[in-house]
């Protein structure tokens, strides 16, 4: 009878419990940047105001170059909405009337991780948000003393 009770609970357990943790996992996000003009820490409302186009320039002069996963891939829609707390159509449009007004410039988007980490490592400036990266060219940029949001 306590077997039959004891693999119960465990089957709960692998049920529900172990794919709430595989989910944290591939829900967390990280922060790439160009290796050599990225600083290699922020705090979030720095990183808001970078990946929102307020701030246009790195402290040693370098211009902030947005690399984004674009809205309809899963990691796109995710990021929309953890980070910038939009849809992807809202983020769209966000950047859209910043372009139009003259704030900001577009952020480059892509379909590939692949991509998007080849164009991070090439370009000065650049900033990236990924799931997770084995790129060694990129820099992980730690926000409020994390490597992962």
């Amino acid at each position: 009878m306590k077997q039959g009770i004891l693999n119960f609970i465990f089957f709960i357990f692998i049920g529900l419990i172990l794919p709430l943790t595989i989910n944290a996992q591939e829900d967390s996000l990280i922060i790439v940047g160009n290796e050599i003009s990225v600083p290699s820490e922020l705090n979030m409302n720095q990183l808001k105001s970078v990946l929102k186009g307020e701030k246009l320039r790195w402290n040693n002069g370098t211009k902030v170059v947005l690399a984004l996963m674009k809205t309809s891939t899963p990691v796109g829609t995710y990021m929309c909405n953890k980070i910038y707390n939009m849809t992807g159509n809202e983020l769209n449009k966000y950047f859209l009337a910043l372009v139009f007004q003259g704030k900001a410039k577009a952020p480059t988007f892509f379909n590939s991780v692949e991509e998007l980490e080849v164009y991070v490592a090439k370009t000065p400036g650049a900033i990236g948000v990924l799931q997770n990266t084995d790129d060694k060219l990129l820099k992980v940029i730690l926000v409020d003393g994390k490597n992962q949001l």
